[in-house]
């Protein structure tokens, strides 16, 4: 399926001189940059009633009209998998993804997912890029995400996310005591040997994290993470690289240890809990529609939550 797009627009002066699709993207920001070649190379881009490459100089005064569409791709279905909603208008959606929900189709997950699941919710999102999906979790990580729901309210995200606009606050539960805050400054790549994992690589793209202590136990902290990039598995690779992975998490925690000396109920908790200790907790950005701040803010899931209750009551025994 697809949506047709009609746009039209005249090359101002000051433009003079740029590459086509240089000042297109200057003219209609509402569209990412890919998405105006990807048209221009199909031929839906005339100028002055003729098809140039996207390199071809542009003079000034030329006339642009646009015939295109967004494609659906067919292979995703809406399903009807329950979503909680926090908040919604006409440009943005705010929810709470749960834990061991898939958030995009892919190898080994063709439905079922995050992505199915919006589509149920609103079919409009099949016009949408990545049916309005910004930013992704772990499908064991909980918590707040942003969908846009508009192909422009999409391109404004994303480009916010690029430029680390979007602040996006997590808080994790950790094995170890951790002495205190900091920021962990490391390269994130693909991992040398382990090719579905990442790993701190000497030679991995920027990654910046930062942590604050809420509250330190026996043998685990409770901490607070706000992220800066947004690399793949970024705070699991980074806390693990700290010795201090996060609780429950078989990829980057190694061989689950329990410390000794804690009681048993705290023994049995960690032994049981079901995934990694994440939860997405706080999101904040600037309003694609209204340009006004906007934040939000979610409380633990009931896993984690009862994670730290544990550990409180086998504090108090010490």
């Amino acid at each position: 399926m697809s949506k047709a797009v009609h746009l039209t627009a005249t090359i101002p002066l000051h433009l003079a001189g740029k590459r086509l699709d240089q000042a297109l993207a200057a003219l209609f920001a509402d569209h990412s940059r890919a998405r105006l070649q990807a048209w221009i190379k199909s031929g839906a881009v005339s100028v002055d009633n003729k098809t140039v490459s996207q390199r071809t100089l542009v003079r000034g005064g030329e006339y642009i009209e646009i015939n295109a569409c967004y494609e659906t791709p067919e292979e995703w279905s809406a399903e009807a998998i329950p979503l909680e909603i926090v908040y919604e208008d006409e440009a943005i959606l705010i929810l709470n993804k749960p834990a061991g929900l898939v958030v995009h189709p892919g190898a080994g997950n063709p439905q079922h997912t995050l992505l199915n699941a919006l589509l149920h919710h609103d079919p409009a999102l099949e016009y949408v890029p990545r049916a309005g999906i910004v930013q992704r979790l772990d499908k064991e990580t909980s918590g707040i995400m942003v969908v846009a729901r508009t192909p422009e309210a999409h391109t404004y995200l994303v480009e916010e996310l690029q430029a680390r606009k979007i602040k996006r606050e997590y808080q994790a539960i950790v094995t170890g005591v951790m002495t205190a805050g900091g920021t962990i400054d490391k390269p994130i790549g693909r991992h040398p040997r382990k090719r579905t994992q990442m790993a701190v690589v000497p030679h991995g793209k920027p990654a910046l994290t930062h942590y604050l202590i809420i509250k330190k136990y026996r043998a685990h902290t409770h901490i607070r993470v706000q992220l800066e990039t947004g690399r793949t598995h970024q705070i699991r690779v980074h806390l693990a690289a700290l010795k201090h992975p996060l609780v429950g998490d078989p990829v980057y925690g190694g061989r689950a240890r329990i410390p000794k000396n804690l009681s048993a109920g705290l023994i049995n908790a960690l032994r049981s809990f079901p995934r990694q200790a994440l939860h997405a907790s706080g999101l904040s950005l600037i309003h694609p529609k209204t340009g006004e701040k906007v934040s939000f803010e979610l409380p633990l899931p009931a896993d984690m939550q009862g994670l730290l209750a544990a550990l409180d009551k086998d504090d108090k025994r010490r």
